[in-house]
């Protein structure tokens, strides 16, 4: 016999030894990550309920919006990267235009106009910028040259400094530093010099003075001052500082029991079910409470780089890092404001403060982070 015909009667070992893939691989959901927010969003929706003041309404409404979240995660799961790779310049120009119009036609509330309406329904175009704004600067930088050169460090600044003005114009500076920190991280994972790191800190410095001066409105200037000296104006612009730290504080390493704080339960701390809500977990469940959940947070972000350190693309590799960075800013944000360490920007705390189209777009995210985990899976089954 022919060893040809021999090896052509051999049994194909590999598919006779290879697992079946699980539900969790077909359905691209990496399952650790998937534990983890699930947690988290159970135990925000547990601090919710006291935050509110015992309102249900707040509670089944945050519900629902975890709900569509999580179905939106895993349909963004579902998305192979190089869809996304190959439509993020129609993502990107669809979210600018949408900032455009909502400069001439937004909606506006509370002496800001960031909302568009169609049809009757709301929804924050800038919101979609927090994942677009990334997408594109690591598809940008997916087939060039990496460390990237001076002009495609250029090209992927414009990128992120579109949607940021157009953003700060509405007004709204928290969440142009959430987009311009997505797309910097992006970019600062390329592996950029620290000749061009030290030369962008130099530029940020020498545009302080104009940015105060002009850049800013006069409330924004208020909460930097506010941070220095919160004691000057205790009634009026330190009051949500100074009662969060109050809170904080009184609550020691025990806390005060749960639904039994003093600051959130007698409506002293403003906000406390969106912005301010660690200070009431504070309050209640004392430090250990705080530390608890910030090693949750501390997990899933490790969960991230993990994620990261994996990816079987450039593409891949900077988008998943860019989204898990972009994920600490948010916690880290949030924290030092309510801390008095930064000043108050309304970045809410992710999964345990109470939001809607906030809440989506950060699940699609980690659903595009299940992408990256399972892109290799893909392949292979």
């Amino acid at each position: 016999m022919a060893s040809r015909d021999y090896m052509h009667r051999l049994p194909d070992a590999g598919s006779s030894l290879r697992r079946p893939a699980s539900l969790s691989r077909r359905l691209h959901i990496d399952m650790p990550l998937l534990l983890l927010l699930l947690l988290l969003a159970s135990v925000g929706l547990v601090i919710l309920y006291s935050a509110s003041g015992e309102e249900i309404h707040y509670v089944k409404r945050q519900s629902v919006f975890l709900g569509l979240a999580f179905v939106g995660m895993l349909i963004a799961a579902q998305i192979p990267l190089e869809f996304y790779r190959r439509w993020s310049p129609w993502f990107y120009l669809a979210g600018c235009c949408m900032l455009v119009a909502v400069l001439f036609i937004g909606v506006g509330a509370k002496g800001a106009q960031r909302w568009l309406e169609i049809g009757g329904f709301r929804f924050q175009p800038s919101e979609a910028l927090k994942l677009a704004v990334p997408i594109s600067v690591a598809a940008y930088l997916h087939n060039r040259t990496l460390p990237p050169s001076f002009l495609s460090v250029a090209i992927a600044l414009a990128i992120v400094a579109v949607p940021a003005a157009l953003i700060v114009r509405q007004p709204d500076l928290g969440t142009s530093i959430l987009i311009a920190a997505s797309g910097l991280f992006a970019l600062y994972l390329s592996g950029l010099s620290w000749k061009m790191i030290g030369s962008a800190v130099l530029a940020a410095l020498m545009a302080a003075w104009p940015m105060w001066q002009w850049g800013l409105r006069d409330y924004q200037r208020q909460r930097i001052l506010t941070l220095f000296n919160p004691d000057a104006d205790r009634l009026g612009a330190g009051w949500n500082i100074f009662q969060s730290k109050a809170a904080i504080g009184s609550g020691g390493w025990y806390g005060k029991g749960y639904m039994q704080g003093t600051q959130s339960q007698l409506d002293f701390l403003p906000e406390s079910h969106t912005d301010f809500i660690i200070a009431v977990l504070a309050e209640e469940w004392g430090m250990r409470g705080a530390l608890l959940l910030l090693l949750l947070y501390l997990l899933i972000i490790a969960r991230g780089i993990y994620i990261s350190f994996m990816a079987q693309s450039v593409f891949g590799r900077l988008l998943a890092g860019s989204i898990t960075l972009t994920f600490f800013v948010y916690v880290f944000v949030n924290i030092g404001m309510v801390s008095g360490l930064l000043p108050v920007v309304g970045v809410p705390l992710p999964l345990v403060s109470h939001g809607g189209t906030s809440v989506i777009t950060l699940m699609a995210g980690f659903g595009i982070l299940m992408a990256i985990s399972t892109e290799k899976r893909r392949v292979l089954f």
